[in-house]
């Protein structure tokens, strides 16, 4: 069977089809290549619900989380690539005045379900926890906030524990891929690199997947 590879934007997918070549096609052109890539739109709710449409309409051997994203200093460079070792939502759960409650913690489900690195493996990537989120960190406060609830974390995006959650529910394996367009902390986009990112994205694809 075919991989799926999903990102939020088009040119994340311009970026991935650039590296998997002839091994790689649009989603809507199926039967011409192993690897199908779709754009399903930023966030995870977007993110899950449009990778669960295209899994009901075809068999996939697994899919993958793939684009940008912000990685956490120290942990990855800038126009570094992270391979996931699960896929956590970070903002799922409760406020309360003793700090934020986990969904685990409410007794509501799981905000963390893993992921699969060799299912593409890319080498040389930084591997560890991606964190999901809705809102892009920004701030000093919320950053050391994350580390602290999350001392595995490597990055963060905003599609992986959506996409994870369509893969787990068609009971397939699932993986995430973000190369680094900047690092997380007060928002900054003088700073962010998403030309290196895309291109390093397009690397990852190129030179990933094994054998």
């Amino acid at each position: 069977m075919d991989l799926l590879v999903v990102t939020a934007v088009a040119a994340e997918r311009r970026a991935v089809l650039a590296g998997l070549g002839p091994r790689g096609a649009p989603v809507e052109e199926p039967g011409t290549a192993p690897v199908h890539v779709a754009v399903v739109g930023v966030g995870p709710a977007m993110a899950a619900a449009v990778t669960a449409w295209i899994l009901v309409g075809r068999a996939y051997r697994g899919v993958v989380s793939a684009g940008v994203g912000g990685g956490f200093a120290g942990r990855v460079a800038v126009g570094g690539i992270v391979v996931a070792t699960a896929s956590v939502a970070a903002d799922l759960g409760a406020e309360s005045p003793d700090g934020f409650i986990p969904i685990e913690d409410l007794g509501f489900g799981t905000s963390r379900l893993p992921a699969d690195p060799a299912l593409f493996p890319v080498p040389g990537a930084t591997v560890g926890e991606v964190l999901t989120v809705s809102t892009v960190t920004g701030t000093v406060a919320s950053t050391d906030e994350l580390l602290k609830r999350h001392p595995a974390a490597v990055a963060e995006g905003m599609e992986g524990y959506g996409v994870a959650t369509a893969a787990a529910r068609a009971g397939i394996p699932f993986a995430e891929i973000r190369a680094i367009s900047n690092l997380i902390g007060p928002r900054d986009r003088s700073a962010w690199r998403l030309d290196a990112a895309l291109g390093a994205l397009t690397t990852a694809f190129s030179e990933g997947g094994g054998p």
